[in-house]
């Protein structure tokens, strides 16, 4: 019978523990990045969905589609690999010779626009459950249409979407163990490359799900504190507060 000898202390051992150290730290950069980038596009995306302008209604819904639609990985690729030979000359050069760490900016694009393209249907979900009444008695108040999204209802749809907005922020830190694929070194491929040197597989791989864990349940409070914060008062929130 083949048996295992269990190392916790060597994943934490120099040099392994520098390098998940590292590898936490692109994680946790590459996630806020791309989830702030993919909040904003999103909620752009979502008020064209719903906007009386019909060029921009139909250009929301293409985005929405192609970009959901098309798997992560797939899309990750495409921007690796695809782009470069299609891209005008000028941002071929800035984007993949010019910055550095050119393998963690392909993948914010890839990641911030594949997330927006999910966070632009609950923005959208959220705009059409606010009733009509609100946004004509906004205009009738003499706010122009601009001011009546900017002030009623985008700050009323993305309370309403607080909690499928969490859910999305969990994804796109879970979704950063896919960059590894194109060389980022972050928290899975780290433990990968521990996991090569040491030997010890079922440390390396406990190690990074504990991480990937650890921030998710980082999010997940923080995320409570934005819901809570944004409550209509006298509602039970989430998290259990009033």
């Amino acid at each position: 019978m083949l048996s295992y000898n269990f190392n916790w202390s060597i994943i934490w051992t120099e040099p392994y523990g520098q390098w998940m150290l590292q590898g936490i730290w692109v994680t946790i950069r590459l996630g806020l990045i791309c989830w702030f980038i993919a909040l904003a596009l999103g909620i752009i995306i979502g008020t064209f969905r719903v906007t009386p302008f019909r060029p921009l209604r139909i250009f929301g819904a293409v985005y929405t589609e192609v970009f959901r639609d098309i798997p992560l990985l797939v899309q990750l690729f495409f921007w690796y690999f695809a782009a470069p030979s299609i891209l005008p000359k000028s941002i071929e050069m800035w984007l993949y010779r010019g910055l550095p760490d050119s393998e963690f900016w392909i993948v914010v694009v890839g990641l911030s626009i594949y997330t927006s393209s999910r966070v632009a249907e609950h923005i959208r979900a959220g705009m059409q459950s606010i009733s009509h009444d609100q946004y004509f008695a906004a205009l009738s108040t003499g706010f122009t249409h601009f001011q009546t999204y900017r002030f009623i209802i985008i700050p009323y749809a993305v309370r309403i979407v607080m909690p499928p907005l969490t859910a999305e922020c969990l994804t796109v830190f879970k979704n950063t163990a896919l960059a590894m694929t194109v060389g980022v070194l972050e928290t899975t491929f780290m433990s990968q490359q521990i996991e090569a040197y040491t030997f010890q597989g079922i440390e390396a791989t406990t190690a990074a799900s504990l991480v990937y864990m650890g921030i998710t349940l980082a999010v997940v409070f923080l995320m409570g504190l934005v819901e809570k914060r944004l409550a209509v008062p006298g509602l039970i929130t989430r998290s259990g507060g009033r």
